[in-house]
């Protein structure tokens, strides 16, 4: 079992949570709410890395991060270090390529929320931030969890763009599903299996875990 491999992963799945979050509420609610020119394409953007193969996304995103790019050369500038081939180049590659994963099941709670709720908040004097805090929020909140549970489980799973980004580095890109790659191409069978088993078993758990956790806010909010 590679547990350097499977600690980065989660590393990398907790990053690109932790940073799409605030993304998907802001996008999700924009989406959701506000009709304006130019949406259609917006929303088409946001879901092109689902039909665009990983690998495809993956040169464009390497193309885009290489010394040659102005985003690889200030990168260069600014922190002293290549942003291809490197833990923060696979955080950046994962949250731009999860975009949809987070921001369309946001957007999906958003939109269950009934207007005459926001409309009833705007009277009760609800100042935008506060009625997002104390009613949107709480309301939207299954759609948040299962976009927060959706990216975290594709990031972990995830190895077209990982390959592609970051290549094979012990310890700083080599994920457990480069590690478990490795393990088949050296015929290694039963590290691959294991290591298989663990990302499945993971995956089950923190779905499994969501749906509790949904559960439970639905019965608080009924």
């Amino acid at each position: 079992m590679d547990w350097t491999a499977l600690w980065l992963s989660l590393r990398l799945a907790g990053w690109t949570v932790v940073i799409l979050l605030p993304v998907a509420i802001v996008m999700g609610r924009l989406l959701a709410y506000r009709q304006f020119r130019g949406k259609v394409l917006v929303e088409a953007l946001v879901m092109l890395p689902l039909v665009l193969p990983p690998t495809v996304f993956g040169f464009y995103l390497l193309v885009a991060f290489g010394r040659n790019s102005p985003l690889g050369d200030l990168w260069q500038a600014v922190f002293g270090q290549q942003l291809v081939f490197s833990f923060q180049g696979l955080v950046v590659a994962s949250v731009i390529f999860n975009l949809p994963f987070a921001i369309q099941p946001a957007q999906r709670g958003f939109q269950a929320i009934a207007v005459e709720l926001r409309e009833a908040a705007s009277c009760c004097g609800m100042s935008p931030l506060r009625s997002l805090w104390q009613v949107e929020l709480p309301l939207a909140w299954p759609g948040l969890v299962t976009a927060m549970v959706l990216t975290f489980a594709h990031t972990l799973g995830e190895f077209g763009i990982v390959l592609m980004v970051g290549g094979s580095i012990p310890g700083e890109t080599k994920t457990i599903a480069i590690s478990i790659y490795d393990r088949v191409q050296g015929f290694d069978d039963r590290g691959a299996a294991i290591m298989s088993a663990v990302l499945v078993g993971f995956s089950l758990v923190t779905i499994a875990v969501t749906f509790w956790l949904s559960a439970r806010v639905g019965k608080r909010l009924t």
